[in-house]
């Protein structure tokens, strides 16, 4: 289910609902990060094939848009029309139902997409081990965000789609264990030295801050989450962390 969910990946979600969601979005971080190895194995062979840092950088973001069908995406911009219109509840779920982007979707998406480029590219340049550890820790950061948004204080916005399914169905002692095991993760920074693997640290910290701020909104103008919220929070996490690691780098 997970990889079913947060993938192109072609599997048959026999079982769905229950305590199979809840372990699908507590292994969330985990597909996030083979995601995050996949575009890190783009890099390193665009580096190999001598492509600038911004081309292999805009690849990548590409390749990851590719591999999660682009609906990530598409929930951070259906969530930036719904909250945009300021309509009551009913009518933003309503908008956020449609499968046009209007004018604030459009805007963020283009926004998110550019800083998550460039932020990728300053990593790039600085080493492909950063680029490495950037692009892991940011995809794995985007997937943990998901994680904490199904637990229990968290209300589903509508009882249908992803989000009624999977809303409050992780505890709180997994989330914590799949965070520690994301903060493992970034550690994996130390091939580009401490102070990378301090910022990579770091940079799991802010996408969750960057997240939870989302996150909060969201619940208080929709009454709770759905699939184009969880989306939402992915991406919004995803570019938050770049973007700190290409400052601590």
């Amino acid at each position: 289910m997970a990889c079913g969910t947060l993938t192109i990946m072609p599997v048959r979600v026999r079982r769905f609902g229950g305590a199979v969601s809840g372990w699908a979005m507590v292994l969330a971080p985990l597909v996030g990060v083979a995601l995050g190895v996949t575009a890190a194995l783009w890099l390193l062979l665009a580096g190999a094939l001598g492509l600038s840092p911004a081309l292999a950088s805009a690849l990548a973001v590409g390749l990851l848009a590719v591999l999660t069908r682009g609906l990530h995406l598409d929930g951070l911009a259906d969530l930036a029309d719904g909250l945009g219109s300021a309509r009551p509840a009913p009518g933003a779920l309503e908008i956020m139902r449609r499968s046009d982007i209007g004018p604030f979707g459009v805007v963020t998406l283009v926004l998110t997409v550019l800083v998550q480029v460039l932020a990728l590219t300053e990593l790039v340049a600085a080493s492909p081990a950063a680029g490495v550890a950037g692009v892991v820790t940011a995809t794995g950061t985007g997937r943990l965000a998901i994680t904490w948004a199904c637990t229990p204080r968290v209300p589903a916005a509508r009882p249908d789609g992803l989000g009624g399914s999977v809303a409050g169905s992780v505890g709180y002692p997994a989330a914590a264990v799949a965070t520690a095991g994301m903060l493992l993760v970034a550690l994996g920074g130390t091939a580009h030295g401490a102070a990378l693997a301090l910022g990579c640290v770091l940079a799991v910290v802010v996408g969750l801050a960057v997240a939870g701020l989302v996150l909060w909104h969201a619940v208080r103008r929709l009454g709770g989450v759905t699939g184009d919220v969880l989306g939402a929070l992915s991406e919004a996490a995803g570019a938050s962390a770049l973007v700190a690691v290409a400052i601590a780098v």
